[in-house]
């Protein structure tokens, strides 16, 4: 059974950074395209990013606008959200999820990811 435990979270103030992390157990997942999604409260939840099994891929929805950062670390089942510039609006919970089959290719949509997490609360507020 995989199991992924977001970490993290916590109150920043409007320009600021914080680094999200997900660990992943029950079965290494190293091989599998990862990714972040985020839900406001009172709406839908949302594409942040995914990154490849490789870690050499990475795409992000468009208002990301290159300040966020996804990176993993294989060899500790880790996957990290570096967030910066945070703007009220990227209030939220954040969700890591994995792509159940190995070696499959990054992905935007919810319904490609197998497995996830019970997410971390990020609210950026001053």
């Amino acid at each position: 059974q995989v199991q992924l435990v977001e970490s993290g979270g916590g109150l920043v103030q409007p320009g600021g950074s914080l680094r999200i992390s997900c660990v992943s157990s029950g079965r290494t997942l190293s091989n599998n395209a990862m990714g972040w999604f985020r839900q406001a409260p009172g709406k839908d939840r949302e594409f942040v990013g995914t990154i490849s099994w490789s870690g050499l891929t990475t795409s992000y929805a468009s208002f990301v606008k290159a300040r966020f950062i996804i990176s993993r670390d294989n060899a500790k089942n880790m996957l990290y959200l570096q967030m910066n510039s945070l703007k009220p609006e990227d209030t939220g919970t954040y969700y890591c999820a994995s792509r159940g089959d190995s070696l499959s290719g990054t992905a935007v949509e919810e319904h490609e990811y197998d497995f996830w997490g019970q997410g971390t609360q990020v609210p950026v507020s001053s």
